[in-house]
């Protein structure tokens, strides 16, 4: 099979529709007539994550309950794209819900944006930067959220990528992705 080789869509159906999950069931041709049934794919509009810097250089953390892995994580501010919603919009809107902060008055900056499981899922994911956030609005919580706001030097992200306190594999690497984009790994 050639490297862009691409697969035939024999017969696809969504298989479960929620506001949470979408899930498709493929039946697929592969390029050298070989049939394989019951490829599953999650289909999503996607996310984005924040980096956000405050003016004296904390970076704003979230601490939260995932009930996929069942115990709380650190993380950057993240959260899924609404129907209509820019991935910048929804950034903008995450941080200021799960953490109360808002950018400063120019754009986010756009830092990358990324497959999150090209296997099996469509997602991808979109990382920007804040620059100068500053607490401004009060947390908004979705039902399934209990977050607690938490600020890290520098010095102190770092080693909690380094040391597994910030285990979630799209959080550590937008992390390492921003540090270095700062010059500071």
């Amino acid at each position: 099979m050639g490297r862009d080789a691409q697969w035939r869509v024999v017969t696809s159906e969504v298989v479960i529709e929620t506001p949470h999950l979408r899930l498709r069931r493929d039946e697929i041709e592969l390029p050298d007539g070989q049939h394989v049934g019951s490829y599953y794919v999650r289909e999503s509009r996607g996310f984005s994550v924040v980096f956000a810097l405050t003016p004296d250089e904390r970076i704003v953390l979230v601490r939260q309950y995932k009930h996929g892995v069942g115990q709380s994580v650190l993380e950057l501010p993240a959260g899924g794209i609404d129907p209509g919603e820019t991935p910048e919009a929804c950034a903008r809107r995450e941080l200021a819900e799960e953490t109360g902060y808002v950018g400063g008055h120019s754009p986010l900056e756009h830092v990358g944006s990324f497959f999150f499981d090209p296997t099996g899922s469509t997602t991808r994911y979109h990382l920007y930067l804040a620059r100068d956030a500053r607490p401004q609005v009060a947390q908004s919580f979705d039902l399934t959220e209990d977050i607690t706001l938490e600020l890290a030097t520098f010095d102190e992200v770092r080693r909690y990528v380094r040391d597994g306190t910030i285990d979630v594999g799209v959080h550590v690497a937008s992390i390492y992705y921003v540090l270095d984009r700062l010059g500071r790994l």
